[in-house]
């Protein structure tokens, strides 16, 4: 295996540079201003490839920029973690039981937290037997 192959970094990695160079840009950016954002030594024809990917899963977004595209963020970062989750639920054919094991492996601070939203209102009802 040559020394290149070794040094390659996981896509996700690649992508996660992408995603955080456009979402600290506050506006579009063309892949020949990611690839100077990201200063990682990235070929400008790989970030148009990474940025092409992410555009296919719907991630970003482009706008037309002469004869190449500007792109940006469709969601922030929280945005897409929750359609990252969704992702991996879709994946699996018993919801249930993966949402149960999800649920079982949080921390008692997110467990609460998770209770929380989903019943906003509970810090409000009466306790049983108050009333």
């Amino acid at each position: 295996m040559s020394r290149d192959k070794d040094e390659r970094r996981p896509a996700g990695e690649l992508e996660a540079g992408v995603m955080a160079a456009l979402w600290a840009a506050g506006g579009p950016l063309t892949p020949g201003r990611v690839q100077a954002e990201l200063d990682s030594g990235l070929a400008r024809t790989t970030v148009t490839t990474i940025l092409s990917r992410l555009h296919e899963k719907g991630i970003v977004g482009r706008e037309r920029l002469g004869r190449g595209y500007a792109y940006f963020p469709v969601q922030d970062p929280h945005g897409l973690t929750a359609r990252r989750m969704h992702t991996e639920l879709d994946r699996d054919d018993d919801r249930g039981t993966a949402l149960a094991r999800f649920v079982a492996q949080l921390s008692a601070d997110d467990e609460r937290l998770l209770r929380d939203l989903l019943e906003p209102d509970l810090g409000t009802r009466p306790e049983p037997g108050d009333g």
